[in-house]
């Protein structure tokens, strides 16, 4: 039977990753016979979109395909009728992120895209606008599936399924495929040789992993961390050393993102390091994307470069591409993915947004069982779950109370008036985003706050 062609709608599309997303595409195009892929960004973006729109139709030109790539402003114009729609998109850019990172920082606690302060302020900010592109989603596409891999990817998922009311949405994040690729070849095996098991949330999983005969290969791969073998960080984590006698204990393998909490003093001083010298990842992020668009600009650029796998979500692309190809074939395939509990983490609510080892089938992601967490990961996850709660629903309503809340909850904010205070220089400093504390911001920005910070300054004058 002649497969039904298929419309890619891709709300980011001006991101540095979209060349990863064709090539993902290209190779899948036996199976995934795509129609048309619309790339989509906001006025900001509108330069990046057309440079990697351009790079994105040259690298189908040079297949047999035939795929158009169309550019768009109007994401209503895009989605009429869309099968897929993949969502890649940084509210504020890169400057938001900077921001982010700096005011944190400039008060001595960590400044991090996705964890504290930061990673909450990346929700406040992209929420609303998710739930914004569910609403035309029901009116214009009301049958597509929706791919999450903008960050923090658990909360925006969680939004989109539990607030947003559309079911049919799958998060994803690029660090459980780093230890897919990475740890098989520690014992001469392929992937398809283990057997790994994930669950958690995003950037905040453990795993455990055995060989095709139910052989424990986790302890080995504990060992292992601690030699000079590749173990699947992601590019943008200080590789700090977990505790061996603690891993050792608990039997699961900590995600890349857990040295922010395990090994918390080591990575602040890190990153105060940074913040003082080289500058934020964010601002190191900055240099390597603008290397990477004037790569995008050779108009005999018609693959995907290099220097793509500096930036540190690199596999996400890919990791999309997969997802749609198996829903689309009704695959089954194994993949790591935030979706809905249905009871595979005892330890949290059923209709928790989680991030587990799941089935890929024509009908979404069946996530399967881990059961219960032993009690050091139970705690950890309950309470980063509560705060993930207060977050969203702040990030919904505006409550500052409760997104003050959520700051004395997250583990990587120091507690009490400094709590507030960087709370108050973030809501300033992103203004322009968060429409749904404009009472509260022209409260505080009345009573003279605003950061000290002389690169956030600049941006408040000079930035987007």
């Amino acid at each position: 039977m002649e497969k039904k062609p298929v419309k890619i709608v891709t709300i980011g599309g001006g991101s540095s990753y979209t060349p990863e997303l064709m090539e993902g595409f290209i190779k899948r195009y036996d199976e995934l016979p795509i129609k048309e892929i619309w790339l989509v960004d906001c006025e900001a973006g509108k330069e990046k979109l057309e440079i990697v729109g351009a790079m994105a139709q040259r690298m189908w030109d040079a297949t047999p395909y035939g795929v158009k790539v169309h550019l768009t402003l109007d994401r209503r114009e895009a989605l009429k009728d869309a099968d897929f729609v993949t969502t890649q998109f940084r509210v504020g850019l890169l400057d938001a992120r900077i921001k982010d990172e700096r005011i944190p920082f400039s008060h001595g606690m960590l400044g991090q895209e996705t964890n504290g302060a930061g990673g909450m302020f990346k929700a406040f900010r992209t929420i609303p606008v998710i739930l914004g592109i569910v609403e035309d989603m029901k009116e214009l596409c009301p049958n597509a599936w929706l791919i999450n891999f903008t960050n923090p990817s658990g909360m925006i998922t969680e939004a989109v399924i539990k607030h947003g009311g559309w079911k049919k949405c799958i998060g994803l994040c690029n660090v459980p495929v780093g230890a897919l690729l990475s740890e098989p070849p520690m014992f001469g095996l392929t992937e398809r040789e283990c057997i790994h098991q994930f669950a958690g949330l995003n950037h905040f999983h453990w795993h455990k992993v055995t060989d095709a005969q139910g052989n424990d290969l986790t302890d080995k791969i504990i060992d292992n961390m601690y030699k000079d073998v590749e173990d699947g960080t992601p590019a943008n984590i200080h590789d700090v050393k977990f505790l061996k006698d603690h891993l050792k204990q608990v039997q699961v393998i900590p995600c890349g993102y857990h040295r922010y909490y395990y090994m918390h003093d080591e990575m602040l001083k890190h990153g105060i390091e940074e913040f003082n010298t080289i500058g934020t990842r964010a601002q190191q992020v900055k240099v390597t994307e603008a290397e990477l668009f004037e790569l995008y600009k050779d108009p005999n650029l018609n693959y995907k470069p290099e220097q793509l796998t500096k930036r540190g979500g690199t596999h996400y692309s890919d990791a999309a591409c997969e997802c749609i190809n198996s829903i689309y074939n009704d695959k089954r395939t194994h993949m790591v993915v935030s979706t809905q509990n249905n009871g595979a983490i005892t330890d949290l609510p059923y209709d928790s947004i989680v991030e587990v080892s799941a089935i890929i089938s024509g009908k979404g992601a069946m996530p399967l069982t881990w059961g219960k967490f032993n009690p050091s990961e139970r705690g950890w996850v309950q309470i980063m779950k509560a705060m993930e709660e207060c977050v969203i629903e702040a990030a919904i309503t505006g409550n500052y109370g409760l997104a003050l809340a959520a700051f004395e909850m997250n583990p990587q904010v120091e507690h009490g008036a400094i709590a507030k205070t960087v709370l108050d220089e973030l809501l300033v400093a992103h203004e322009k985003y968060l429409p749904q504390f404009a009472d509260k911001i022209a409260e505080l920005k009345a009573a003279g706050v605003a950061s000290k910070d002389p690169v956030v300054m600049d941006l408040m004058v000079n930035g987007h």
